[in-house]
């Protein structure tokens, strides 16, 4: 009976030749991408530097001669202090969070700290007070435009949700039938869809005296969209808690509310804390989508700086991925919180 040879390890000789051309093939590759966009790129805004790589190189010159378009949109320019405050606040408060734990900054006062940051946030952009220019809500873009409509829609519809997925579980029927039709109905529409409504037809049905502009109509759309599917995750959730802590509550005493409260939404949030994680990530790069109905939001912003400038437009690309690092960055963060949220609950720490 022949036998395969095997080298010491308890490997086969193909398995070990299979992993060296697999690891020689990621170190070419790796080579390849570092040539292309460290050591052969142009990082100066320089045209004719990146026009000579004929893209054998990056030309990573087109972020920074774009940088503020990109990242701000068509706010007006000499207002354009105002959302850098925004963004730079932002990132302090993001590292605050870090450093005082990210279960402070996911309790009810880190929680509140958001909402009234996001508050204070939307006035120093708005303006029209303290002597500043009022700017229309749709002439934000950029970066801030993003993180508002992510936040406020996520803030919005997290209270909608927990509502919606605790009607559908009641056993009343004016609470479970409309709770039900309302998920299923905007679950079954594409967001694109919504935002569309949000946009064309919402101003028909609301009187025009009183126009709503354009930025909350897609925060609105934005927020039903996020509540019926953060309403299926925290119904999956509520399902894991036994009823005899219910049960148990209600002998102790507890009201209803006060047992969904303090004892089952808890465990509810708990169980289904990487699907919530995920759900916030899946949020934040939906929030690109608003661009189809004319808002100009991060990719918006960079869409609205190179579609008109002949000599920087051949380098979409990489600013293309200038913006997705961005991204990429934000979604870790709130991976990692995520993460660490798990930590700490499994650990048994409040």
């Amino acid at each position: 009976m022949s036998h395969v040879m095997r080298p010491a390890g308890g490997k086969s000789w193909f398995s070990l030749m299979a992993s060296g051309l697999g690891l020689i093939l990621c170190a070419w590759l790796a080579w390849r991408l570092l040539d292309w966009a460290v050591w052969r790129a142009v990082f100066r805004p320089d045209a004719l530097a990146c026009q000579a790589l004929q893209h054998h190189g990056a030309c990573w010159g087109v972020v920074a001669e774009k940088i503020r378009p990109i990242l701000l949109g068509h706010y007006p320019y000499e207002q354009q202090w105002r959302p850098m405050l925004v963004l730079l606040g932002s990132a302090l408060l993001g590292l605050g969070a870090w450093l005082a734990g990210w279960r402070r900054a996911v309790s009810g006062n880190g929680l509140f700290a958001l909402a009234a940051y996001v508050l204070m946030a939307s006035a120093l952009m708005r303006g029209g007070f303290a002597g500043l220019e009022t700017v229309p809500f749709d002439a934000w873009g950029g970066l801030p435009l993003t993180l508002w409509l992510f936040l406020v829609s996520l803030l919005a519809s997290t209270p909608m949700a927990i509502g919606l997925a605790l009607a559908r579980r009641s056993a009343r029927i004016w609470l479970h039938v409309p709770a039900t039709a309302v998920i299923e109905l905007i679950r079954g529409v594409p967001l694109v869809t919504l935002l569309f409504m949000a946009a064309f037809m919402l101003p028909v049905l609301i009187p025009q005296d009183h126009p709503v502009p354009l930025v909350w109509r897609a925060t609105l759309a934005l927020t039903l969209f996020s509540a019926v599917y953060m309403a299926e995750v925290v119904r999956g959730g509520l399902q894991t808690v036994p009823q005899e802590q219910s049960e148990a509550a209600a002998i102790l005493g507890l009201s209803w509310w006060q047992t969904q409260r303090m004892v089952v939404l808890p465990q509810a949030l708990r169980a289904v804390l990487p699907a919530l994680v995920g759900h916030g990530i899946g949020l934040l790069k939906d929030s690109s989508l608003v661009l189809v109905v004319g808002l100009h939001e991060f990719t918006g912003g960079l869409s609205l700086s190179l579609g008109g400038d002949p000599v920087w437009r051949p380098y979409y690309f990489e600013a293309y991925l200038a913006v997705g690092m961005v991204y990429a960055l934000m979604c870790l963060g709130l991976s990692r919180t995520g993460r660490m949220l798990e930590r700490r609950w499994a650990k048994g720490t409040h």
